[in-house]
């Protein structure tokens, strides 16, 4: 970003007299004015002096004339919750001549800490400086940093004047995620692997669909024809691979959940909706994620080019949910109804006999479905107070889902996450499976 930090007006430079600057001029003028009336001409010389050194020296701010720019760099632009970052700032003098000194402040949110400040001495003309700072955030979410002031002052320190820059960067804070064992999940052969369905071009070589050609592609499968009407190497595209579809169902309901801040049950829900959905992506997936809201990302298909790019968008959208208003799962059952073929995995909160029921016949519609139902009152506290009644809901609902062919994971705070993925393998080999899709 750039802006210019020449100060206009002498007005505004008089508003910009530092305590120092006020006294100097309040003490000038009385003593110019006690001068005055008791005829002290050497008392008055000095009187005069005292209140021109602070409006000198706003003059001279006012007449400077140097410009400067900034730029700010972010690292890493996406940082997961707890992880510091760091923000590089660069100021450079474009002007033909050194500056005076200068006072840089970021504005930041104070989630992520106070206010850095820095002091630049002098830059010279032509030059730059950079300085850096960390900022944390416990709370995922998206914050606004900056624009960048910079106060500008005289050497006497009389005069400071304050200006602002026009651009502002934004740091995404995004759940953490945990690395997740390799296990086989239910419809997992429509995935990618030595089972994998594959779309073969046409047979005619007029029908071929041509690349442009990537390092390592075999020479044998050069399209000349392509590379001549395209003026570049072209190699024939002749099987591509359809990738597994999976849909990651993230339960928002504020009612659904228990607890506050970090350590609730709603907080460890979306790291695990974060953690789930980068490792189905990694395994080739081309993964959704859906909340009970019926909104889905990414909203406008899978325009992300690699693995990365399309895990950032995932992140980038578990970074701002937040809680539904909402009752139940109906807005999520019409979405996966129209399009709900792949695997599905649901993260979901307390569920009542009617909402069990619909969640489970969700089941007919997948080729595959996990389940981590949240024990949300282990969160809470509650457990120790109704044991009998909680224990006898949770069952009734992990059988239901379970009879429906899902594979149930129930989760209780303070539980892992890795470990629980790793026993979907080992539960899914051990509990039977009953499609109802003839039901």
């Amino acid at each position: 970003m750039a802006g210019p930090a020449r100060p206009s007006g002498l007005r505004a430079a008089l508003n910009g007299l530092t305590t120092r600057g006020r006294s100097f001029l309040a003490a000038g003028l009385t003593a110019a004015l006690c001068a005055y009336l008791f005829g002290q001409d050497a008392l008055f010389q000095v009187g005069v002096l005292l209140a021109v050194l602070p409006v000198a020296s706003a003059l001279l701010l006012v007449r400077t004339r140097y410009r400067v720019a900034s730029g700010r760099r972010l690292s890493p632009q996406r940082a997961a919750a707890g992880q510091e970052a760091r923000v590089h700032l660069r100021l450079d003098n474009v002007s033909r001549v050194p500056t005076g000194l200068l006072l840089l402040e970021d504005k930041v949110p104070y989630v992520l800490g106070p206010r850095p400040r820095f002091v630049l001495d002098r830059v010279e003309p032509r030059g730059f400086r950079e300085v850096s700072y960390r900022v944390r955030s416990d709370l995922r979410g998206r914050y606004p940093l900056g624009p960048l002031q910079l106060r500008l002052s005289d050497p006497f320190g009389m005069c400071e004047l304050t200006r602002s820059f026009s651009a502002a960067d934004v740091l995404t804070v995004v759940p953490q995620t945990q690395d997740l064992p390799p296990v086989r999940l239910p419809g997992e052969s429509a995935g990618q692997g030595e089972s994998n369905a594959h779309a073969l071009a046409l047979a005619g070589d007029d029908d071929v669909i041509p690349r442009e050609y990537r390092h390592g592609d075999d020479l044998r499968r050069v399209h000349w024809k392509s590379t001549a009407r395209y003026g570049e190497l072209m190699v024939r595209r002749e099987e591509q691979p359809l990738r597994a579809r999976a849909t990651v169902l993230l339960d928002t309901r504020e009612t659904a959940h228990r607890g506050s801040g970090p350590a609730s049950s709603f907080e460890w829900a979306v790291s695990a909706a974060a953690s789930i959905s980068a490792d189905l992506v990694q395994r080739g997936y081309q993964t959704r994620l859906l909340t009970d809201t019926g909104r889905a990302h990414p909203q406008h298909g899978a325009n992300a080019t690699t693995a990365a790019e399309s895990i950032g968008v995932l992140l980038d959208a578990l970074a701002v949910v937040e809680h539904s208003d909402g009752g139940t799962l109906a807005r999520a059952e019409e979405v996966l109804r129209l399009g709900g073929e792949g695997l599905l995995v649901a993260i979901v909160g307390d569920l009542d006999d009617e909402q069990a029921e619909r969640l489970a016949r969700l089941r007919r519609r997948a080729g595959g479905a996990v389940a981590l139902l949240l024990d949300t009152g282990t969160w809470a506290g509650l457990r120790h107070l109704f044991p009998d009644a909680a224990d006898e809901q949770a069952d009734s609902t992990v059988g239901r889902l379970r009879d429906a062919g899902w594979t149930v994971l129930p989760v209780r705070a303070g539980d892992s996450l890795p470990a629980l993925w790793r026993a979907a393998d080992r539960t899914q080999n051990s509990v039977p499976y009953r499609d109802e899709v003839g039901a």
